[in-house]
């Protein structure tokens, strides 16, 4: 029989039980910083490594926007979506399997509605795996000074491993607004589309409720609670709050607009503005930078043709002079950066046709003594055979003894053409350097020469966002 006091005392307990499982689940840590001077202004638990739940979408962005800006990728570039990104569990989009979609809809779904398949989706498609992708983003994390920060995956959810601390999400969220302001007005959408879909934003109710508030992401498991970064601009002033382990999204909210309104009465009305800088580091990820091959192209043999014993002075300077229209023909098409493809070909076809008229020289049966005239013509330098070159501005000063090239081609005429698209279509990063076909075994390589290594690791990058082929080629 239970007595009456003793349903109390049992319910009592239990309570007390749930509420204290749900605590060590889900640890409370806070963080306030001014976002203009990254000043702290309060923290609790800081720095304790917590489970981050969706705020690791803040690090999945940041790389998407960094990979933008270098090149690597567009806006536009569709990626097609893999099972894995497919079956991710919600929150999500609903991508389906082998679809494509644009990079700048799955980055609208990832920021506003916080997908999962989204997320999935931007790490393979530029860094070909998930796992690649979260070693990226581990890079990045310790070069903008995330110290106790550990990235297993691009969507947040739980998995062994994957912690980071309210100090180091803050200094994420306040990364993404000083080094990417083009995409922070993402985190303040009611709604965007999605481009399969229209999405509502899961941080709309702080956005709605607190004066100032412009985002920046939530985040949620059972592991890690109720998360959120936020951030509040008034006046001059703006704040950056971080929130580990609420209990509700209203609790929650209400923990953050406490901490933003401590924030905006402790930091200073004026206070100049130190913004961070752009992280220095090598994002070697798939399809980054490109392959890198030392060219050798120095002349190691002398191609100076020896006399011909009892060869006639009057044919042997025939064929000199054969072999200097030749030069001068690919020489004067070569001139001008501004040459088009007919007349390189016409150019071209007139130095066959100075070869083919000229007289084929037949030795003598029997060695004759030299005449004076081809003793004085082997006494001078007789000239070298160059390999003809297309060539615009020839300039190698301040470091810049890298290449890239573009491809190997059957022709030299189809290696010109394809440097002089090329040029065309990627001026702002190849302006200034020079074209070069060289012959090999195998057909004619196409190359870009007179540039530096980050010129050419930019360009190269660029290039291969756009399906086109492309390696570095380091100074010989």
């Amino acid at each position: 029989m239970w007595r009456p006091g003793q349903w109390v005392s049992t319910l009592t307990f239990l309570v007390f039980l749930t509420l204290g499982s749900v605590a060590q689940a889900a640890p409370y840590a806070a963080m306030v910083m001014d976002a203009r001077s990254g000043e702290v202004l309060h923290s609790r638990n800081a720095d304790t490594r917590l489970h981050p739940a969706s705020l690791t979408k803040m690090m999945t962005l940041y790389v998407a926007f960094e990979a933008v800006r270098r090149g690597e990728i567009t806006l536009d570039t569709p990626i097609k979506v893999s099972s894995k990104a497919a079956n991710e569990v919600p929150s999500k989009i609903g991508l389906r399997a082998g679809q494509k979609i644009k990079l700048r809809y799955l980055i609208r779904a990832a920021a506003v509605k916080s997908a999962n398949d989204a997320a999935t989706a931007i790490a393979e498609g530029i860094s070909g795996s998930e796992a690649a992708f979260a070693r990226r983003m581990n890079r990045t994390a310790k070069a903008l000074g995330m110290t106790r920060t550990t990235f297993k995956n691009a969507h947040g959810l739980t998995e062994a491993g994957h912690l980071s601390t309210a100090r180091d999400m803050t200094i994420m969220g306040r990364r993404l607004l000083y080094d990417y302001p083009q995409y922070y007005n993402l985190f303040s959408r009611r709604s965007t589309d999605a481009g399969i879909t229209t999405v509502r934003n899961t941080n709309r109710r702080l956005l709605d409720a607190y004066r100032g508030a412009d985002g920046i992401k939530t985040g949620y498991t059972r592991a890690a609670g109720f998360n959120l970064v936020a951030s509040a601009e008034r006046g001059n002033e703006r704040i950056i709050a971080t929130v580990f382990g609420g209990r509700s999204t209203a609790t929650r909210n209400a923990k953050v607009a406490e901490l933003l309104d401590l924030g905006f009465k402790r930091a200073p009305t004026r206070v100049a503005v130190r913004k961070p800088a752009l992280p220095t580091y090598a994002p070697s990820s798939h399809g980054g930078a490109g392959k890198t091959i030392r060219l050798v192209t120095a002349v190691k043999k002398s191609l100076r043709p020896r006399m011909r014993p009892g060869s006639e002075s009057a044919p042997a300077q025939e064929l000199l002079v054969a072999q200097a229209d030749i030069v001068e023909a690919v020489d004067t098409a070569s001139a001008s950066s501004a040459v088009s493809s007919a007349d390189i070909e016409a150019a071209l076809s007139q130095a066959q046709t100075t070869v083919a008229q000229a007289p084929v020289i037949k030795p003598a049966a029997r060695p004759k003594a030299r005449p004076a005239q081809i003793v004085a013509a082997a006494a001078a330098p007789a000239p070298r055979q160059v390999e003809p070159e297309i060539v615009t501005r020839a300039s190698t000063k301040g470091g810049k003894h890298w290449g890239i090239n573009v491809g190997r081609y059957p022709s030299r005429f189809a290696a010109e053409k394809v440097l002089l698209k090329v040029a065309l279509a990627e001026m702002a990063t190849l302006d200034g350097s020079r074209r070069i076909v060289v012959r090999g075994n195998r057909g004619f390589d196409a190359t870009f020469a007179g540039l530096t290594r980050d010129g050419a690791d930019l360009a190269c990058r660029r290039l291969q966002a756009r399906g086109n082929t492309c390696f570095m080629v380091g100074p010989g």
